[in-house]
């Protein structure tokens, strides 16, 4: 069981002592609900069983046939490397690497260096640099989107029904399965046993402290990727655990955010308006919008998939752009006059929720890159993905990066409600069972 420590919550900024947790139980935070601490049982042996299952899956995914596509005598296979190469023959590379990156570098490196860091916690004589190479795997978790690609391959197979026949690869199977064992692995790997496995083996940044804070002494911040308590001048202003800089709040939240808006709003204007796909049947044929593209989906009465789409390629994107924005003018705008409250609970969970859904706006990304691959047939069928298609990969990732910049916490600050410290420790921890 772990051991008591203080933390604050990434949400709101409070900080509380999260006491000893039972394996498959949680700690919530009392003022906004967002979970500080979950237990799992056994989660390094099984974290690290499930990451080489995973990893085994994924050079199946890359390394066999994804689909096989065939009209008037002609067949074509393809890879899942073969979205990204015909991209590059047709000059959007921007695109093919946003791609590649996407579904092939950034899950690689994660698995790699998730059993490289659980397989070197376990040696008589630990890999170097473990604290390292964990941080690195989790900060680019967040471009890793396998399952994005999953619901890609699917948009794609149904959107190629009408036009030509399909046969299924072992590829596809592999990716349904790599999804689930990726779900599954997040779930038992919890990060806070990482990171007390590292420590363990001595490699941290500096020498921890005799005695953990057990209030929150002036000055004191939570560590942004341990979670790690402490004050920052006496460690250099670095996590002395994981060698993280260490702020009050992230850096610059607000301007950076709000840039990342505005480029991303300006993106979405040629994304809607340039073709993302052209389909030419007997050398005839016209370019398409994500608009144009629900349209046919409609018109071909596949009504589910079509609201799909348009929730995913159009409403997300436009509602992440807002709702980053909403939250941006109530930090800015709400005073630290107290009892300025304004639904605070509420505004830190959507931001959660708004940073998670982001992602699922590549689908249409993939959805064009496999349809390119798999579409080369002359002038009997082509399918090619148009310049619009880098705009809106443009409004998705910039997006992404907005909801990774913007900090929930000044919401509470701009509320008055962190304004004095220490808070009182005495208020009970939330306890719920895992989820």
């Amino acid at each position: 069981m772990n051991a008591p420590e203080l933390r604050e919550c990434k949400g709101c900024g409070l900080f509380q002592i999260v006491p000893e947790l039972e394996p498959d139980t949680r700690s919530d935070c009392v003022r906004c609900g967002i979970t500080l601490r979950r237990e799992r049982s056994n989660p390094l042996s099984r974290g690290l069983a499930l990451n080489a299952a995973g990893l085994g899956l994924f050079a199946i995914v890359w390394t066999t046939m994804l689909m096989k596509v065939s009209t008037m005598g002609i067949a074509h296979e393809t890879t899942l490397i073969s979205g990204p190469n015909e991209l590059v023959r047709q000059g959007l590379w921007p695109l093919a690497i946003a791609v590649g990156f996407t579904t092939g570098l950034a899950p690689a490196i994660r698995f790699l260096g998730l059993i490289y860091v659980l397989v070197g916690v376990r040696l008589p004589h630990p890999l170097p640099n473990l604290r390292g190479v964990f941080r690195f795997v989790r900060g680019i978790n967040v471009w890793a989107m396998l399952e994005v690609l999953l619901l890609g391959v699917f948009v794609a197979y149904t959107k190629l029904g009408a036009l030509v026949h399909m046969d299924i690869g072992p590829a596809v199977y592999a990716l349904g399965l790599l999804t689930m064992v990726v779900v599954w692995a997040d779930v038992v790997l919890t990060p806070d046993a990482v990171w007390e496995a590292i420590e363990r083996t001595g490699q941290t940044h500096a020498p921890m402290p005799a005695e953990r804070l057990s209030s929150p002494r002036p000055g004191a911040v939570g560590c942004e990727s341990c979670g790690l308590v402490s004050v920052p001048e006496e460690h250099g202003h670095h996590c002395p655990r994981c060698g993280a800089g260490l702020h009050a709040r992230k850096p610059d939240s607000l301007s950076r955010t709000w840039a990342f808006v505005v480029a991303g709003a300006i993106f979405y204007i040629p994304s809607n308006y340039y073709p993302v796909l052209t389909v030419i049947q007997a050398g005839s044929g016209s370019p398409s919008t994500i608009l144009g593209g629900v349209e046919e989906l409609l018109a071909s009465q596949m009504y589910p998939l079509a609201l799909l789409v348009f929730f995913a390629s159009i409403l997300v994107p436009v509602f992440k752009l807002i709702g980053l924005s909403m939250m941006l003018m109530a930090t800015m705008l709400v005073t630290t006059q107290a009892g300025a409250r304004f639904m605070l609970p509420q505004r830190t969970r959507l931001y959660y929720i708004v940073a998670w859904i982001g992602r699922w706006s590549m689908v249409d990304i993939f959805m064009e890159s496999l349809l390119g691959a798999l579409v080369q047939f002359g002038t009997l069928v082509t399918i090619e993905p148009g310049v619009g298609a880098i705009a809106f990969c443009a409004v998705v990732l910039l997006t992404i990066v907005a909801a990774e910049s913007f900090d929930p916490r000044l919401m509470w600050d701009a509320a008055g409600h962190n304004a004095h410290r220490p808070f009182d420790l005495r208020r009970p921890i939330s306890l719920r069972a895992a989820q």
